[in-house]
């Protein structure tokens, strides 16, 4: 079991226990510079933003967004055993912004009231092509003034209508900013 910390807003500093889960696929938390870089782009403050962490794992990445103003947070994770450590570290927050779903991020459908979100998170497992299944999706999960942050083991130019804004890479690991063509 390791730990991951909350870089900024009003939870920084805060710690997030990530678990081995046996069976599962393994987690790879987005690391802190990453997420600072990320945060710098796209501003320190996400007051009034609605936010989708698909295949949120850790959920590092939509509790960083909670904690600086934004909501709701919608977390969807798939694995049960990572889905109960998800809530465990949620009740650590007791933040109403903040709603987990245990569900197959592809399968994901907003709630009709939902007009789709301002900001989402993908950061899928990689080498399973889930970046090419949810790229279809993305027009009825995005607001037209919508930003997508993608990680993935390769470099992207676009996923779907979205083309990439910034990009960077950390070891392996390629982080994008994406908007709408």
């Amino acid at each position: 079991m390791s730990r991951i910390r909350i870089t900024g807003g009003e939870w920084r500093s805060r710690l997030l226990t990530v678990p081995d889960v046996p069976g599962a696929v393994a987690l790879r938390p987005t690391p802190d510079r990453v997420r600072e870089t990320l945060f710098n782009w796209l501003g320190h403050d996400l007051c009034g933003l609605s936010c989708l962490d698909l295949f949120a794992g850790s959920g590092i990445l939509g509790f960083e967004a909670a904690s600086r103003g934004a909501g709701p947070v919608v977390m969807v994770e798939k694995d049960r055993q990572v889905f109960n450590a998800l809530k465990k570290n949620a009740a650590g927050f007791a933040c109403e912004r903040v709603e987990l779903l245990c569900l197959d991020a592809l399968k994901f459908r907003p709630a009709s009231t939902v007009a789709g979100f301002d900001l989402i998170f993908l950061d899928p497992p990689y080498g399973r092509g889930f970046l090419n299944q949810i790229a279809p999706q993305l027009e009825r999960l995005a607001k037209p003034t919508a930003r997508l942050y993608v990680e993935a083991e390769a470099a992207l130019e676009s996923l779907g209508d979205f083309e990439v804004i910034r990009r960077g890479q950390a070891g392996q690991v390629y982080f994008h900013l994406l908007e709408h063509r």
